[in-house]
């Protein structure tokens, strides 16, 4: 008892210096917590500071007032309430003006927004078939009646959108098959499997609308298009390559789909040359058996010896919970990495110690080059310390993890603990166009906001998009991050010059 009673009496005397030791360690350990962050390392100019300034006062109001008012903090609530209310915001709109570096895990026909999706509808040579119940639809391009098989009746597009007597009303109807945003989602998407019901639904009806292969040249250089008016200099797009067709009873197979995604981009790079191109990666659907994945790797290797330089990696992909493991495919997968770098989905579960869980094992063991979601990997630490070790590239997708039911608020995304170890993390993007994102700026806006420290400031940013750069597949990254550095600049000077 004398050494508590002395250290007491002590305390008493020199109560203000017990109190500035234990501010001095909280302050200490504070610090040292900070410098384990994602973007810790990068030393800030003294513009830079000045811009950090003024973005950390926004972040920090909007914060702030979340915390105090916690019924009004958006990003608490779900995406499809916040969506287009946090696009008027200081904060958004200077996030949605900064160089995204790269996007590396986007797939094909997810990307644009549904009232793009609508304006294709408009197209000539377009009809289309309602099932029984009309709850789903499917197109179809063709001079005249398609011959496919049809529930209902095939209609001319166009004459039937003349004939309904409210075309607003013909095309909102219309636009809900192209988009999974609705007014009560918590109460319609009551889990994961609900929610990817529809998800996969948009998919399955805009195929023979995408399909047409003039449609699928122009939705492809539009997504560019797009993506480059959001800040993004250079795309690795996944796809299942499907097969095309023409009004003239031509198909083209998967590796001349393959060739299609080549030519559009070097167009696109020739109309803007500020663009840094992108690149393939083949990525057909898991849920099937070996003598298909036998046939997908055939088309992988195809493609890979006719286009050397343009796809870079082969990856499977759909609902992980209900997809064939990767342990199935250890074998063929071990096989074709000698040939064809692996980009995985792996861990895009909730669940722990399941086959889809478990997918971390494989990938990481597979050798891939980045996991795309990674969300589980939170529960391995073990796997955490592997994939730092490996500088395996972890593609995290924010706003698609939320809308489709890993988790409900993004306060509690695992992607806070891998920015909190500097973890090799990476923001991208998955479908925006199907839950009406852009196709950037959303994900780093809500992961700033809502899924980082408070602290974490425009080191953060800037690391993320210099990530994004390094893990890329893309040979001279130095004059993609010469090229960052430089588009950064201009947007500090914007910042600090308040050009809001």
């Amino acid at each position: 008892m004398w050494p508590l009673v002395i250290y007491s009496v002590v305390c008493i005397f020199t109560q203000s210096q017990c109190t500035l030791n234990v501010l001095e360690e909280r302050n200490d350990l504070l610090e040292k917590e900070l410098a384990m962050m994602v973007g810790s390392e990068i030393k800030l100019s003294d513009s830079e500071l000045k811009a950090n300034e003024i973005i950390m006062k926004l972040k920090h109001d909007e914060i702030e007032h979340g915390f105090i008012h916690p019924n009004h903090f958006n990003l608490s609530k779900h995406f499809f309430e916040y969506k287009d209310e946090v696009k008027k915001t200081k904060l958004f709109q200077i996030i949605q003006s900064m160089p995204k570096g790269a996007v590396l895990h986007a797939h094909d026909t997810g990307l644009l927004s549904p009232d793009y999706m609508l304006a294709l509808t408009y197209w000539k040579d377009l009809w289309f078939c309602w099932t029984e119940d009309k709850s789903n639809i499917e197109f179809h391009f063709s001079k005249t009646i398609p011959v496919n098989p049809c529930a209902t009746e095939w209609k001319l597009m166009e004459k039937a959108r003349n004939a309904s007597g409210d075309v607003e009303k013909f095309d909102a109807d219309l636009r809900k098959h192209f988009t999974i945003v609705i007014d009560n989602p918590h109460e319609v998407y009551t889990d994961v499997n609900a929610v990817w019901q529809k998800f996969q639904q948009c998919f399955i009806t805009t195929g023979n609308l995408f399909n047409y292969k003039p449609v699928y040249e122009q939705y492809y250089y539009d997504t560019l298009l797009e993506f480059r008016k959001d800040q993004v200099m250079y795309l690795e797009i996944r796809s299942i390559l499907p097969q095309l067709y023409d009004l003239d009873g031509n198909f083209f197979d998967a590796v001349e789909t393959a060739v299609t995604y080549k030519r559009v981009t070097e167009k696109f790079m020739k109309d803007y040359p500020d663009f840094f191109g992108a690149k393939l990666i083949y990525a057909p659907l898991k849920l099937v058996d070996k003598a298909t994945l036998q046939e997908y790797i055939r088309i992988a290797l195809q493609v890979k010896t006719l286009l050397p330089e343009f796809l870079v990696g082969f990856d499977l992909v759909g609902q992980e919970d209900l997809g064939v493991p990767l342990r199935e495919f250890i074998h063929e997968l071990a096989e074709v990495r000698e040939k064809l770098d692996l980009y995985l989905h792996a861990g895009e579960t909730n669940w722990y110690g399941t086959s889809s869980d478990e997918n971390l094992f494989d990938a990481i063991a597979l050798g891939a080059k980045r996991i795309g979601h990674a969300f589980a990997l939170i529960k391995h630490p073990l796997l955490m310390e592997e994939v730092k070790k490996r500088q395996i590239g972890l593609e995290m997708n924010v706003v698609s993890n939320s809308v489709l039911k890993l988790v409900e608020d993004p306060r509690n995304h695992p992607l806070a603990t891998f920015l909190s170890q500097n973890m090799p993390v990476l923001l991208s993007s998955d479908d925006p166009g199907i839950w009406e994102a852009l196709p950037m700026s959303h994900d780093f806006y809500v992961t700033f906001v809502a899924v980082a420290s408070r602290h974490a400031d425009l080191k953060l940013l800037k690391q993320l998009a210099l990530n994004s750069l390094y893990y890329s597949s893309y040979h001279e990254k130095h004059k993609l991050v010469h090229a960052f550095q430089i588009r950064w600049t201009k947007f500090i000077d914007a910042i600090v010059k308040d050009k809001w």
